[in-house]
């Protein structure tokens, strides 16, 4: 008996709308499971793509599913990360003349002054280590600052 002829009958007989509504029940049933294996994840096409989404991990949306877009988001990170390499050299050495130029105030001179004084008297620390010197070794940066001090005396 075909599902209209089905629904036809139910109208005048009470029984069959029970029979109708198990036979629809045990279709949806049947739909769910067709469903579930139907989005049941599947392997990659190559491993490049696995790669690609590989490095992908952690990106929004589709970006880290699909290969396409994936690769499209990689190229623009790469992007993001050469120019930032710059940046964060920059940025550590603003960071390391403001230390200095903080250290070096504290004895009466200032930045723009004390560097070419420090090369004048033929000391050679970098900004990275004058900046930790006077942020932890207060004592030994003060004996290069009066080094320099003293070579400027010398120099007038």
């Amino acid at each position: 008996m075909s599902f209209r002829a089905l629904s036809l009958w139910s109208r005048f007989s009470p029984r069959a709308t029970a029979t109708v509504s198990a036979r629809t029940s045990n279709m949806n049933n049947m739909n769910a499971t067709c469903l579930t294996s139907m989005t049941q994840s599947r392997g990659f096409a190559s491993k490049k793509h696995k790669a690609i989404i590989k490095q992908a991990k952690g990106f929004r949306g589709r970006a880290k599913n699909c290969y396409t877009i994936a690769i499209r988001r990689l190229q623009k990170s790469w992007q993001y990360a050469y120019r930032d390499r710059k940046v964060q050299k920059r940025e550590w050495r603003k960071l390391w003349i403001q230390r200095v130029n903080a250290g070096v105030r504290q004895y009466g001179i200032s930045y723009s002054r004390f560097i070419p004084a420090l090369n004048h008297s033929n000391i050679s620390l970098n900004r990275k280590v004058l900046a930790a010197l006077a942020a932890q070794e207060p004592f030994s940066f003060k004996a290069v600052v009066d080094v320099v001090k003293q070579n400027q005396r010398n120099k007038v």
